[in-house]
């Protein structure tokens, strides 16, 4: 994938230390602890541990969504192989206040289109709990169909899946 995208209102760039202060409040969002869970990140060191874990281990990709009007960070699209799924999962997740203007669909679809076109991902899969109705929503707008339900660390997810 390419470093650095961008779409018509936004940049996605990767992840990185200095993205700390976004990360904190992302991860202590309502929508990110209710249907992803609670990270313990409640301070700068906190948050640059848990960047530094991300970018330094394989297979796990995470692109920080930007305005491109003011350059403020928004949202997050993950592209990451999980160890309970044959397929690597994407996964997005924005502040509060940036919910329903149509920016996850825009950055979701561009990470979409760039590793469509590596050639390398034919088959993604993307992965929620059952009551986020929100995310479910967004999964069947991109094209993704509902797949199986399983259960992981005593959760049920569903699983969506979409050919490339």
């Amino acid at each position: 994938m390419k470093n650095i995208m961008d779409t018509e209102r936004l940049i996605l760039s990767p992840l990185t230390p200095e993205d700390h202060q976004f990360i904190i409040a992302l991860v202590n969002s309502k929508g990110w602890l209710e249907f992803i869970g609670d990270r313990k990140v409640h301070s700068k060191n906190d948050a640059i541990t848990y960047i530094d874990k991300i970018i330094n281990t394989q297979d796990i990709f995470y692109r920080v969504v930007r305005l491109k009007s003011d350059n403020i960070p928004i949202g997050i699209i993950s592209f990451l192989k999980r160890s309970y799924l044959e397929n690597f999962d994407i996964g997005f997740a924005f502040l509060p206040e940036f919910i329903g203007y149509g920016y996850a669909h825009e950055a979701t679809q561009k990470v979409m289109e760039e590793i469509a076109q590596s050639k390398i991902h034919s088959h993604i899969l993307a992965t929620t709990i059952p009551n986020n109705i929100n995310s479910i929503k967004l999964l069947k707008k991109l094209g993704f169909q509902f797949d199986k339900e399983i259960e992981t660390d005593n959760e049920k997810l569903h699983v969506y899946s979409i050919e490339l």
